[in-house]
């Protein structure tokens, strides 16, 4: 049986929502972030997520094993986030909107994120184009009330706020 071509595989993934998050490294002084749909938890003990990032990225160099990764949860009213990290904008553009602060690792973390996830990067796993990061995370930070942002069929999609269940 032959895989399925590129395109056909593009549109079935289309299908597959997912949340939007803004991935940060480096410091306040000197920031590095991109647009992110691809992320995914691994495992809580520890606690680690993972974070694809494309081979081209001029983002990519500044992320490396044992640097920081911040994995920032977009909101419903965010969207103009998404859109400014996945332009060709310079650093400092991209970190002049927003209320940004620092946690355990030092990485850029958004203020008004619905969450964010603050790791060292455990590993890095080449996967065709595109680099895998593990962050074990040192830290987080979560606003309950946020209403979240998904990208579904290439749109994106308000989530509403939902209290949790309790068990």
């Amino acid at each position: 049986m032959l895989a399925p071509e590129t395109s056909a595989y593009r549109d079935a993934m289309a299908r597959l929502g997912a949340a939007v998050n803004i991935v940060t490294t480096g410091t306040l002084e000197n920031p590095v972030g991109f647009t992110a749909s691809a992320v995914c938890s691994v495992t809580d003990t520890p606690p680690t997520l993972l974070v694809c990032l494309n081979r081209g990225s001029r983002a990519r160099q500044a992320f490396h094993e044992g640097s920081a990764l911040c994995v920032n949860v977009l909101a419903s009213t965010q969207q103009h986030l998404s859109n400014l990290f996945a332009s060709p904008n310079s650093m400092q553009e991209r970190f002049a909107t927003g209320h940004w602060s620092a946690l355990a690792t030092g990485a850029p973390v958004l203020e008004e994120a619905v969450a964010s996830f603050d790791c060292k990067i455990s590993q890095i796993v080449e996967v065709g184009t595109h680099s895998v990061m593990f962050g074990i995370v040192q830290a987080l930070r979560t606003h309950a009330t946020a209403h979240g942002l998904v990208y579904f069929n290439r749109m994106y999609h308000a989530l509403p706020h939902t209290p949790a269940l309790k068990p």
